[in-house]
């Protein structure tokens, strides 16, 4: 993975290496996190921490300790100006004693880790952002930039393998973690998702409170070659973004958690910064589309750290045909 790096940053004209330097820290953090995940309650990782972050959700012991992993593996080098987690009131500014850099990290250490106990795949997801030109202690407004801004995003999956999916904006490729060796080692390259599908992943259990375009479409979806797309669809559900972006990567798909009577005071369900605009990025470098249902999700200006959105992404023409439903509710 880093000669793969490396070799990309050839391409860009008055690389320095930092960039470089900065995603080596962020694998080295993913590595480590692997390592717990695998061993599980051989290590005393798993279970509830009894304590609960910002958005008022329990955490687990492993998203505690995932985001201290971040951050040791990120906070030394000098890349970082400033941090931002899902698991953090604030942002994480980089100690006097270190020296600060030119970006910006944002991350959910563990995506999905309600599935951990039960050993169903979880990951970690990142982006990576300029820190405006002049700041030297970045606030946390200069992490409010919408997700076309973002120079890097990524997402790790610790299921049966370990597989790192990365993109810089040129394409997206998949990397799988050799324990042999130690080292992500490009498996797929120019990942790319059919414009159509038959599947679509969607919190059924939520279907009294949502909308009627979502209604419409996951009942024409449900009513197969019976109704009027003339087809049978499968219907999945993880609870676990990573792996259901990772699906929809590798075989073509739908994944939606809209904007419902459940989450419409919240503004929606998922985080904009941390999960939204990391795999939206992924997802539109892959031929896929990402939206709220009403717009571009990368297109949104953030107006709070810990913002949640409304998200509906994948397989081109499926989404098309959701947020047409939206436009003619």
């Amino acid at each position: 993975m880093t000669q793969f790096i490396i070799e990309e940053q050839r391409h860009i004209q008055g690389a320095t290496g930092e960039f470089t330097s900065l995603l080596n820290d962020i694998v080295t953090a993913c590595k480590v996190i692997s390592n717990l995940v695998n061993h599980g309650e051989l290590v005393g990782v798993l279970g509830s921490a009894e304590s609960e972050n910002v958005q008022g959700e329990t955490q687990k012991k492993l998203d505690i300790i995932s985001n201290d992993v971040f951050i040791k593996s990120n906070e030394w080098s000098g890349h970082v100006a400033a941090m931002a987690s899902e698991e953090m009131d604030d942002i994480y500014p980089i100690p006097e004693r270190y020296p600060r850099g030119k970006y910006l990290l944002t991350f959910d250490p563990l995506d999905g880790s309600s599935n951990i106990d039960v050993n169903v795949s979880v990951g970690t997801i990142f982006s990576i952002l300029r820190c405006p030109d002049g700041i030297e202690n970045p606030t946390k407004e200069d992490f409010l930039q919408p997700g076309t801004k973002q120079i890097c995003a990524g997402y790790a999956l610790y299921g049966p393998s370990s597989i790192m999916v990365l993109t810089t904006g040129n394409g997206v490729n998949g990397f799988t973690l050799d324990q042999n060796i130690g080292e992500f080692v490009l498996t797929h390259p120019k990942m790319n998702i059919p414009e159509d599908t038959v599947e679509f992943a969607i919190n059924a259990s939520n279907m009294r409170f949502w909308d009627a375009p979502i209604k419409r479409y996951v009942d024409e979806c449900l009513a197969g070659k019976t109704g009027v797309r003339g087809q049978d669809f499968n219907m999945r559900w993880i609870a676990s973004m990573v792996a259901e972006v990772h699906r929809i990567l590798t075989r073509g798909g739908v994944f939606m958690y809209p904007l419902d009577e459940k989450n419409r005071e919240q503004g929606g369900r998922l985080r904009l910064m941390y999960e939204a605009n990391p795999m939206s990025m992924i997802i539109e470098q892959a031929g896929g589309v990402s939206s709220t249902g009403f717009e571009r999700i990368m297109d949104v200006e953030p107006n709070n750290l810990h913002q949640r959105i409304p998200v509906i992404l994948g397989s081109k023409n499926e989404v098309e045909r959701i947020v047409q439903y939206h436009q003619q509710a």
